[in-house]
């Protein structure tokens, strides 16, 4: 009789686990199918407008564009242009002088770090040369 019972038992905790397994299983692909579902129906969208996107594209006017933009305009309007947007000979000289001001100014800044760290490796051998002379007094 015992033997029955626990064998009913642990027939009901199989078929309760079994139950539970395709319960969690079928939760599980659910979940994913639902995922994967919403990235593609996303997806589409996108590939939908950017499908639509090229085929709103009108080759003849985008043709005329890319002709004009071979032909510069005459030179004449370009030099206009060009002349509206550079500064006044007098404008240009004061900024050429500040510019070899800052240019005279870092140069001799270089040159000053030049110095400083030659001085440095001067005094580091003239201090390794005391030491070598030191030790050589001792023995």
């Amino acid at each position: 009789m015992d033997a029955t019972r626990t064998t009913r038992q642990l027939e009901e905790t199989i078929d309760n686990f079994e139950k539970q397994k395709i319960k969690d299983i079928k939760n599980i692909f659910s979940e994913f199918i639902t995922i994967e579902m919403l990235f593609h129906g996303k997806a589409l969208e996108i590939y939908t407008a950017a499908y639509q996107n090229i085929q709103n594209i009108d080759e003849n006017e985008d043709l005329e564009v890319f002709r004009s933009s071979l032909y510069p305009p005459d030179y004449q309007s370009r030099l206009d242009i060009v002349r509206a947007n550079s500064k006044s000979p007098l404008q240009r000289t004061g900024s050429l002088k500040s510019s070899l001001r800052t240019v005279q100014i870092s140069s001799s800044m270089l040159r000053k770090d030049e110095e400083e760290e030659e001085e440095e490796d001067e005094d580091e051998e003239e201090e390794e040369e005391e030491e070598l002379d030191a030790t050589k007094e001792v023995r």
